[in-house]
């Protein structure tokens, strides 16, 4: 038995035209998939997703999550700009402690989607 799924295909080109035509006029034009991707891609690294679930909790200074996770300053200030940079995570500094919290209260929304659906496979 081969490891490669067996591609199951119509044989004619078109049949509900329709369909194709109604469902064309709703897809989304290619920049905002080509962002949407990017989007997404922010939440395939564990460490940001860790950050975020803290971050929906309690605004953290970068100590307080590097003793959270038990990972360096470092490590924890690189995920930080890669999520500042996607305008999810907003800063503020109190003297010379520098504070994360969420910039947008949608990403937790997303998030706990993307749990819930993890969970309801698992049963």
């Amino acid at each position: 038995m081969t490891l490669r799924a067996e591609l199951i295909k119509c044989d004619c080109n078109v049949i509900h035209q329709d369909i194709v035509d109604h469902v064309k006029t709703k897809m989304p034009d290619q920049d905002s998939i080509q962002d949407l991707s990017q989007f997404f891609k922010i939440f395939g690294d564990s460490t940001r997703l860790k950050i975020l679930s803290a971050l929906f909790e309690s605004e953290m200074c970068v100590c307080d999550m590097a003793t959270l996770f038990n990972m360096t300053q470092s490590s924890i200030s690189h995920q930080l700009s890669v999520l500042k940079q996607a305008r999810m995570v907003k800063y503020r500094k109190d003297g010379k402690v520098v504070y994360y919290a969420l910039d947008d209260h949608h990403i937790q929304h997303i998030f706990d989607q993307g749990l819930t659906h993890i969970k309801e496979n698992r049963k």
